[in-house]
């Protein structure tokens, strides 16, 4: 059996796309709405997706006129997911600037009981400052300070994942022993930004530890990713783009001293399905011209640190934007996107039409056909382990493309026809991972 690629589902309210929310089909109210979820989630585990995946801010992001961003915490989701599926990987996003390490690992490894093993996390250190005055600061942290913070924050996490041994429940009831207090140990970890004594309150989980992902594509956030994350989400509009990154973060998790194969990349993909291109390209017309561009050029403006009057939308970008060195927040985005319009010398009117569709992430309108002749390409061109799917609409665009382009890699050779595990790992690939040899003393 050959090498095979990997699917997740990035759900999104009424789609990624920012106007998919007016279309007559959609319901406004969807991102609040479990059943919506749970809907999406069969209809991705029907196509055998590896997991579906939520992103998640600690502040209400963008402009409330443009598109509904209100939602729910997503490992409160997760866990009423986790009753509704049987098979398919739950993954939901967090921040370890704005969360501490003992109650996140607790949340997670709950999850994965409940699910039976399927539970990730996507590690994110959350860009901006309204994000920070949330939780008392006057400005966000510095982007190295944030992810200095965050590798350690994933270091306690792991030493409390594995404060239990393995073998630590007894449930002798004879003997009337439920644990063995010998196989659960404190982690007395003290560090720069965090002293946790432990151990966790909850038995080791049955992933041993949740898979860890992670979505941030700047020079620390690479840096993260190869000493830490299983698997990573990121975006390019190039395949050479893609094949530079993927061969980067490769090398550079070989060279922590990891296997390369154990860190899956997962370029995001915004897939647009139709029975003719022609078809196709009439439908990303029509979400396009539902665009409010009032609201999208001040978010534009916002993350081009520029004022929303110095990008008249039939002109390109001015030339003096800050460089990236310049930028604390979401720096890899904001590379892509300048590079974006600069590369196809896109008018202010023409990129808020690229970037409604996914943010910077790659859209692919056509027919079944055409979208996974994209997908094989990247796959095969060393490029990509798997793909993102990040639906414009839902429900509608995630089961069209369940039930038209998975078919088609099916038959390919270049998906599962049915799950032969039941855990994410299993589904990833990826082995139990080892104990860290973190236990001092019996707890």
């Amino acid at each position: 059996m050959g090498k095979r690629l990997h699917l997740n589902a990035f759900l999104m309210s009424t789609g990624h796309h920012e106007a998919s929310w007016r279309l007559p089909e959609s319901d406004p109210h969807a991102g609040t709405s479990l059943a919506h979820f749970t809907r999406l989630a069969q209809t991705a585990e029907r196509g055998k997706f590896d997991s579906v995946f939520f992103a998640d801010s600690p502040v209400l992001w963008g402009s409330v006129g443009r598109r509904p961003i209100g939602a729910v915490e997503p490992t409160v989701l997760l866990a009423a997911l986790a009753a509704a599926t049987e098979r398919i990987g739950l993954i939901a996003t967090a921040s370890t600037s704005y969360n501490s390490p003992y109650n996140l690992a607790r949340r997670f490894a709950s999850i994965d009981h409940l699910s039976g093993g399927r539970a990730g996390w996507n590690v994110v250190t959350t860009a901006g400052a309204d994000a920070a005055r949330n939780f008392g600061l006057d400005d966000q942290p510095l982007h190295r300070g944030r992810y200095e913070r965050a590798a350690e924050f994933l270091d306690v996490a792991s030493k409390l994942w594995d404060s239990w041994d393995d073998d630590a429940i007894l449930a002798d009831k004879e003997a009337g022993v439920w644990a063995d207090a010998g196989r659960v140990h404190a982690v007395d970890h003290s560090g720069r930004h965090f002293s946790v004594k432990g151990p966790l309150d909850i038995p080791r989980s049955p992933q041993g530890r949740p898979v860890i992902v992670q979505a941030g594509s700047s020079e620390d956030g690479k840096g993260l990713a190869a000493r830490y994350a299983e698997a990573v989400f990121t975006a390019q509009q190039t395949l050479g783009e893609a094949q530079a990154f993927y061969g980067d973060l490769k090398a550079r998790t070989a060279a922590a001293g990891r296997d390369p194969e154990g860190i899956k990349i997962l370029p995001g993909i915004v897939p647009v399905l139709g029975g003719t291109e022609a078809e196709a390209l009439r439908r990303e017309r029509e979400l396009d011209e539902l665009i409010r561009p009032e609201y999208a050029r001040n978010e534009l403006a916002k993350t081009l640190r520029v004022a929303p009057e110095d990008l008249p939308l039939d002109r390109q970008l001015p030339p003096d934007l800050p460089e990236e060195d310049e930028i604390e927040g979401a720096k890899s985005r904001y590379t892509l996107i300048v590079g974006l319009a600069r590369r196809e010398r896109l008018t202010v009117r023409q990129l808020i039409g690229r970037l409604g569709g996914g943010r910077g992430h790659r859209t692919l309108a056509g027919t079944p056909e055409q979208v996974a002749d994209a997908l094989e390409a990247w796959f095969r061109a060393g490029a990509a382990d798997g793909f993102n799917i990040m639906p414009a609409a839902l429900p509608s665009g995630l089961g069209e493309f369940v039930d038209h382009v998975v078919p088609l890699l099916v038959r390919r050779g270049l998906f599962r026809e049915d799950y032969t595990g039941r855990t994410l790992r299993e589904h990833y690939g990826l082995p139990l991972p080892a104990r860290t040899a973190s236990a001092v003393a019996p707890a």
